[in-house]
């Protein structure tokens, strides 16, 4: 994909060069790439999380050279560029009706999609759970194991391209009506009780300890997390604010499914 690298980021810095069928098939191969999981917007490596901003730059000038187009779904109909992925049966994810996920998304075998929503450019991992009215955001990344409960919301980060994208790590569990935005990571089985909304700006409080400790932008991992307020002054006063609160970790264990139990009944958490 070296040459297509190179095509694409002449042309989202010159959208003339769309006109260009070589860039033009350039945009649309990624696009194909990404739909079956041989390419991904961002990755784990050893130093952090590493994010292709020429593989966004391909989903932004895919849109532009994309036509509207009529749908059909059995008995529904749809008006938009971007085409739905087909052929489930042989991807190994159970979708049940009306889940739906974008062309240029990737869910990898094991993956169960309720009645929630992919959009282009995320990726979800291995046996991972988009319960009911969930969604993923454009170019979010969630990790293997992960349960988005109903009405959780991953906020889509396309712009700009460096950007890096909601990150959702391995065996994390996001409580019923969650949002997570802005970039924001939460770290390897992590626990979002239920409500608990997560900006860029947000203060993630630790409490757990003799001192308060502000995280922001990051969950660490294993963190047992609800909704809480801290007060903020204002010419008008002192109000409270949202913010989140770590009131633990989730203990060590070899069954994870065992530890998040557990962790639930001992840190009372609602989901």
């Amino acid at each position: 994909m070296a040459n297509a690298r190179q095509l694409i980021t002449a042309a989202y810095q010159d959208r003339s060069l769309l006109q260009d069928p070589a860039t033009r098939q350039a945009v649309q191969a990624t696009l194909e790439q990404l739909d079956c999981g041989h390419l991904r917007v961002a990755e784990k490596s050893d130093t952090g999380w590493l994010v292709h901003s020429w593989i966004k730059e391909a989903i932004l000038l895919y849109f532009a050279i994309a036509k509207m187009e009529v749908m059909e779904a059995g008995p529904f109909e749809f008006y938009d560029k971007i085409p739905l992925k087909k052929n489930w049966r042989d991807t190994g994810v159970r979708v049940v009706p009306p889940g739906t996920a974008r062309f240029g998304s990737y869910l990898e075998p094991g993956c169960i999609l309720m009645p929630g929503y992919v959009n282009i450019g995320a990726r979800v991992g291995q046996g991972s759970m988009i319960d009911t009215w969930a969604t993923v955001g454009s170019c979010a990344q969630v990790g293997k194991g992960v349960h988005l409960s109903g009405g959780v919301g991953l906020g889509g980060v396309l712009e700009p391209p460096g950007a890096t994208p909601v990150i959702i790590e391995d065996g994390a569990f996001i409580g019923s009506r969650c949002i997570v935005v802005e970039g924001v990571l939460v770290g390897e089985e992590a626990v979002l009780g239920a409500n608990v909304v997560l900006t860029a700006s947000t203060s993630i409080v630790d409490v757990s300890g003799s001192q308060p400790i502000v995280h922001k932008g990051r969950v660490p991992a294993r963190s047992v997390v609800i909704p809480g307020t801290t007060p903020k002054s204002f010419l008008a006063g002192t109000y409270q604010v949202p913010c989140a609160l770590i009131i633990g970790q989730r203990t060590a264990s070899t069954d994870r499914k065992t530890s998040l139990n557990q962790a639930l009944r001992d840190f009372q958490v609602d989901v």
